[in-house]
């Protein structure tokens, strides 16, 4: 079985007397309930999944389920023999953006204690925006993503004191031995093809054979483009949908790796404000990963985004370098000459820190260039920019070293990740390995501070 950081979070919330039900939600094929499954047999003496989807592909027993009353009646005729009482009886609703009632109705079904609860939600950012009644106060949101870079390391072998020797190596700014670096390194390398969909990394880590891993990929892929089907109704838009997504690997390989928004249509003048549903839709599903633009960087980065200017990434970076790649891994593995590795390091880059930070921005300006990431950091009341680089030119950088020249951002310090092994740091800029991109996140006040 996969080890998933957020196991001990679902394990801890169920073990806990919180009564809020909590609500895991992500894109699809990214673990959700599997998880939730194996945390809920293991704790619960009566365990009952009920997928909403399934049901409406099938008897559709729930669907039109409006009241506490009829859900309990319903739930059970399908697992009477598994509902007992509050304290042993877990019922996971899996798929529950399926039928959006169901998110108002999780208010009740808390105050009336009748049974534990936990749900998932593969697009509970689209199904909310129809929600009459929000249940706030009665659920805990919380997001999940697919296997990040320390994950896979985990998968792959690495044991709790080799992560820690990692970990306390970037903290110290020392760097790792070549032996160690090359290991890590090769690594991650293969994450780039792999990814962190579960059942991508459970055939590569079987068969280690890249044309079933990319079956798999393509697959996933497929299912997206079915879901964007499902839920949006306008046939235009599901187009326009598919069209954006399709667009993501070849504009990653741009300079700019924005969507252009007369080139969804190829039409002359089409604004991005045509195409507002579509892009969340692919951002709210986790589909993709967005990242907004900031010309004029200040902390907290939310309040100076641009919303008509973003680039999109993908959710996963083994499902990029399945569509640029195929079956080649030498341009990866190798780094053959010749070949720009760019974009699909930045996605991974992208991918690390959506999972550590949420919110994820670039900067873009007409005069002084454009960095590829800002993140804000709380420990310093500043933004962090961050600069990806795949080749050997890994200290030409001259958007950042404008950016950092601005005094009125007060900017203490920068990353430039790179393969180069040594840790070294130019004035404000600290120079890292590529993989320590997964130590690096916005740090939670100690304890003493969070009390007023």
């Amino acid at each position: 079985m996969l080890y998933r950081k957020i196991r001990a979070y679902i394990d801890e919330h169920l073990k806990s007397r919180e009564d809020k039900i909590l609500l895991i939600e992500g894109a699809r094929q990214i673990g959700k309930s599997y998880i939730i499954r194996d945390v809920g047999i293991e704790l619960f003496d009566n365990y009952v999944e009920i997928n909403f989807i399934e049901d409406d592909e099938g008897e559709k027993i729930f669907k039109n389920v409006h009241t506490t009353e009829e859900f309990y009646l319903k739930l059970s005729m399908v697992a009477g023999s598994k509902l007992d009482k509050y304290e042993n009886t877990l019922v996971f609703i899996d798929e529950i953006q399926q039928y959006p009632q169901f998110l108002t109705m999780l208010k009740f079904l808390r105050e009336e204690h009748r049974y534990r609860f936990i749900c998932s939600g593969s697009l509970l950012g689209i199904a909310l925006k129809g929600t009459v009644s929000v249940p706030i106060g009665s659920v805990i949101p919380k997001k999940m993503y697919q296997l990040d870079f320390e994950e896979f390391l985990i998968a792959n072998g690495f044991g709790k004191d080799a992560i820690e020797h990692l970990r306390q190596s970037f903290e110290q700014k020392h760097s790792l031995s070549a032996e160690v670096h090359d290991k890590v390194l090769g690594l991650f390398k293969r994450y780039l093809l792999v990814g962190g969909m579960p059942d991508a990394v459970n055939e590569y880590l079987a068969t280690h054979n890249i044309v079933k891993v990319r079956e798999i990929q393509e697959s996933i892929r497929v299912l997206y483009g079915i879901d964007a089907s499902r839920y949006e109704e306008e046939s235009a838009k599901k187009l326009h949908i598919r069209r954006i997504y399709d667009m993501i690997p070849s504009q990653m390989e741009n300079k700019k790796k924005r969507i252009i928004a007369k080139e969804i249509q190829n039409k002359k003048g089409d604004r991005f404000c045509n195409y507002i549903e579509e892009f969340e839709y692919l951002i709210n599903s986790g589909i993709s990963i967005a990242s907004n633009a900031i010309s004029n960087p200040k902390y907290p980065l939310a309040e100076s985004q641009q919303k008509n200017l973003l680039k999109l990434y993908m959710n996963d970076v083994g499902m990029l370098s399945s569509q640029l790649y195929q079956y080649n891994v030498q341009p990866i593995l190798s780094d053959i000459a010749g070949i720009n590795l760019g974009s699909i390091y930045e996605n991974a880059v992208a991918q690390e820190l959506k999972a550590h930070y949420n919110k994820v921005f670039y900067y873009d300006n007409k005069q002084k260039g454009e960095v590829d990431f800002l993140v804000d950091d709380s420990s310093t009341m500043s933004i962090l920019p961050i600069e990806v680089k795949s080749g050997k030119d890994y200290t030409i950088h001259s958007a950042l070293n404008n950016l950092m020249a601005v005094p009125d951002y007060h900017i203490v310090s920068s990353i430039v990740f790179s393969n180069d092994r040594e840790i070294k740091t130019k004035g404000k800029i600290l120079y890292l390995p590529i993989y320590y991109v997964m130590f690096i996140e916005n740090k939670i006040p100690i304890k003493e501070d969070l009390y007023f």
